[in-house]
């Protein structure tokens, strides 16, 4: 289950997240620590196909591609320089690179896309599962003296933690984590391809850990972008937020449990983690309610919310009236509706898509005792492609809208832009784009 997408990243192994990257569902929240290990990290949907041989980019065209590949070993020799700088070793760098071959395989990976992705809730009701909530239940129960220790130390929630570790590799299984050597991957997308800037950042990154010995050599396999552990920790990423927690010395999040554990919630808690709150909380609309407060950056207070009609399924009232949220309607007017609050946004940091801070918040909730939503997903055949989500920011921005960028990536420009164009067709203005709507901007 080890594959993800990048906003500033790339990481995860590469089925479902590049679904997710195509879904259109990546947030402009900023990516973080596990960006794209973590897209990446979902279970596949089926098999992607094939994107042009040459991505659309320069650097991917075949020539371009056999250029790079045989300069690889001189790409490879030019980055000494930094490395030392980094505080690698002239032993390590020439003891881990003299043999490093290019990974071609990566560069399908890379720009590989589904035709079609599937919605939302058929992304959320496929990660959190029975079997998750199970398995996650027994892993609190065996390290329970782990997460107490944990929790005091960090301040963040055991059940949030256990979540991205059971939907990023199924709680370590090796297909989830992913089987590639990280060293391998990060060299060859440092000096290959289209993402080079980023990546040597990631290769030297990978060069620093084997320097220190955080984490044995034949330990840091990975996904094809270099995203290794249970929890999927980029290597600029392990920089920033592992810890030693179990006092060894190392700080290794392949194989010592406290560790992977506290770096977790170490990312959390720099990402603005505020324990004792909820990431938010499904509610129900009241009739007549005007969909245009759907918007992020539009931010009350729970009580405020409350006073326009908005509440809890169970009828059970917010715990902090004075805790500010946002209206999110991930599926549009027919699906759940909820009001996330910081940390929702403290898990897009982990990953930026929507369908997995839900669905990481969902499964938190379902480990400690909570039950399934109560308002259904909506039967939507299928998500739209990403040419369809362009043809719908470029009819948008034909009628005058600034919707930013036509990239197929629906952020909140083109999500307002949707719910203005809805207010003057009659629809619902939910901002939601599906098969509907784009048929409509046809007509």
């Amino acid at each position: 289950m080890a594959q993800t997408t990048c906003m500033r990243a790339l990481k995860g192994t590469f089925v479902a997240g590049l679904a997710l990257a195509a879904a259109g569902l990546i947030t402009p929240a900023r990516a973080q620590a596990q960006t794209t290990g973590s897209i990446f990290g979902f279970p596949p949907l089926g098999q992607p196909q094939a994107a042009p041989a040459n991505g659309g980019h320069p650097l991917m065209t075949p020539q371009a591609l056999a250029e790079a590949q045989a300069n690889f070993p001189a790409c490879i020799a030019n980055l000494w320089p930094l490395a030392q700088s980094k505080g690698v070793s002239r032993r390590t760098f020439e003891r881990y690179t003299a043999n490093l071959e290019p990974q071609m395989k990566i560069m399908e990976f890379m720009d590989s896309q589904p035709e079609f992705s599937k919605p939302i809730g058929a992304y959320v009701n496929m990660l959190v599962t029975e079997t998750r909530v199970k398995k996650g239940r027994e892993i609190l129960e065996r390290y329970k003296p782990i997460f107490d220790r944990m929790e005091k130390a960090y301040g963040v929630d055991r059940y949030a933690v256990t979540a991205i570790w059971g939907i990023e590799s199924t709680y370590g299984d090796p297909d989830g984590i992913g089987r590639r050597n990280v060293l391998e991957s990060t060299a060859t997308l440092a000096c290959i391809g289209r993402r080079q800037d980023y990546f040597r950042d990631e290769f030297i990154a990978t060069l620093q850990i084997l320097e220190k010995g955080d984490v044995p050599y034949d330990h840091m396999k990975g996904s094809w972008a270099g995203a290794f552990g249970p929890t999927q920790f980029m290597p600029t990423s392990f920089q920033r937020f592992a810890v030693d927690f179990d006092g060894d010395g190392k700080r290794n999040v392949v194989d010592s449990i406290p560790d992977i554990i506290a770096s977790t919630a170490n990312n959390l808690k720099l990402d603005g983690w505020e324990f004792g709150k909820a990431w938010g909380y499904e509610v129900v609309l009241p009739q007549g309610f005007d969909y245009r407060n759907a918007n992020r950056t539009i931010k009350r207070t729970l009580g405020e919310w409350n006073s326009m009609g908005l509440r809890r399924p169970s009828g059970v009232a917010f715990p902090r009236a004075s805790d500010t949220a946002y209206l999110l309607l991930p599926a549009g007017a027919n699906g759940p509706a909820f009001l996330m609050m910081k940390n929702f946004d403290a898990i897009l940091k982990y990953n930026p898509a929507d369908a997995y801070a839900l669905a990481i918040g969902h499964l938190a909730d379902r480990l400690r005792g909570g039950g399934t939503f109560v308002q259904s997903w909506p039967k939507e055949e299928r998500g739209l492609s990403k040419a369809e989500r362009q043809e719908i920011q470029s009819r948008l921005a034909q009628m005058g809208y600034d919707i930013g960028n036509v990239d197929g990536i629906l952020g909140q420009k083109t999500r307002v832009a949707i719910q203005d164009y809805q207010v003057r067709s009659g629809a619902l203005p939910d901002g939601y784009p599906d098969l509907q709507l784009l048929q409509q901007m046809r007509r």
